[in-house]
């Protein structure tokens, strides 16, 4: 496995959408907190290929996995508050 280590910025870029700390604060707010009864990829506000991004880093533990589970914990209220 790659060690390299990706920021939220990044990920949010590889997802396609604005990376900037407002609009990632923002994109937070507006899609928490995720029932946990959802999984991540399969939350309605994804596009289908953001969807399989997600879905993929995880499922292969690639390098993208990490950030990826930020965001699922971001997502559910688990960011460290």
């Amino acid at each position: 496995m790659d060690s390299t280590h990706h920021r939220f910025t990044e990920l949010f870029l590889q997802l396609g959408l604005p990376a900037d700390v407002r609009s990632i604060q923002d994109f937070l707010v507006r899609h928490s907190p995720l029932d946990p009864s959802i999984r991540l990829e399969n939350a309605p506000f994804w596009r289908p290929a953001q969807a399989a991004l997600l879905r993929d880093e995880i499922l292969l533990d690639a390098d993208w996995a990490e950030v990826v589970d930020q965001l699922n914990a971001a997502l559910r209220g688990r960011a460290g508050q």
